[in-house]
């Protein structure tokens, strides 16, 4: 069907579609026109915000890491071995994107907490704690993000051709070295897509962060954190921070178009 032949859109579509446009644009416009260009650099280079950015980049990186070595596994499981009950493990998989991100710091505080289920075994066994520490934070990162990673190379492993896997079986591989050899690389789109998500969504986890390893610069504060101190104390510091975070985000949109989206569409 040609161009002019395509049916006009109903003007009240129209109206909707450009307040939700509006709606979704006018708070970055609004950052953008109160942001203190003057002071940015300065901003940007002060010991809080460098600081904060390392530690973001460092947990976030650490807990996208954990996601990876344990999410892989939990995404095959979930879409290729057809045992029991992989249903109720996708629903789960599922739980943390829609909790509040701060019942999320309460779950994990009751899990690994210093009288938690586990957290107790660790601290009085080996005096080892969780919260309130830079491990706390890549393991509350780790635990709100992995669902992305884990929903993205499930989708790859569903679209997955058995017959390479088949054909390499037949060959005499073994299992683990058909699924290093075969699978992995015929789902590195769908993986690289997922650990993107997933270090993105590590980066900019504020609740369950707070809840659960607190906001001590230097060793639990990150980006999101920072922003949210600085906003009582200086608006103008919280907005120039808030914008570097708009600026990662925009960098890994980027880096998402086409190359790596579009293979997770055919999933």
């Amino acid at each position: 069907m040609s161009s002019s032949a395509r049916p006009r859109a109903p003007w009240f579509l129209v109206v909707l579609a450009l307040l939700a446009l509006a709606l979704l644009i006018a708070p970055l416009v609004a950052l953008l026109t109160r942001a203190p260009w003057g002071s940015f650099a300065e901003i940007l280079t002060s010991p809080v915000a460098r600081d904060a950015l390392r530690l973001s980049v460092i947990t976030a990186t650490a807990a996208t890491a954990l996601a990876t070595v344990l999410g892989v596994p939990l995404a095959w499981l979930i879409a290729r071995s057809g045992l029991p009950g992989t249903g109720v493990a996708r629903s789960l998989v599922l739980v943390p994107l829609l909790i509040p991100p701060v019942v999320s710091g309460v779950a994990l505080l009751a899990a690994f907490g210093r009288r938690g289920a586990l957290g107790q075994f660790l601290y009085d066994h080996f005096g080892f704690q969780l919260p309130f520490t830079t491990a706390g934070v890549v393991l509350a990162e780790a635990f709100v993000a992995m669902p992305f990673l884990v929903i993205a190379v499930e989708g790859g492993f569903r679209s997955l051709n058995s017959q390479f896997e088949e054909a390499a079986a037949t060959l005499g591989a073994s299992s683990w070295t058909t699924f290093r050899r075969v699978t992995l690389p015929l789902v590195a789109p769908a993986l690289g897509a997922g650990m993107v998500l997933c270090w993105a969504r590590a980066l900019g986890e504020f609740g369950a962060t707070i809840t659960f390893a607190g906001n001590f610069p230097g060793v639990t504060q990150t980006m999101p954190l920072a922003v949210y101190q600085a906003l009582e104390s200086d608006p103008s510091v919280a907005i120039a921070l808030s914008l570097m975070l708009i600026a990662i985000c925009v960098v890994v949109l980027i880096a998402l178009r086409g190359r790596i989206i579009r293979p997770l569409a055919t999933a």
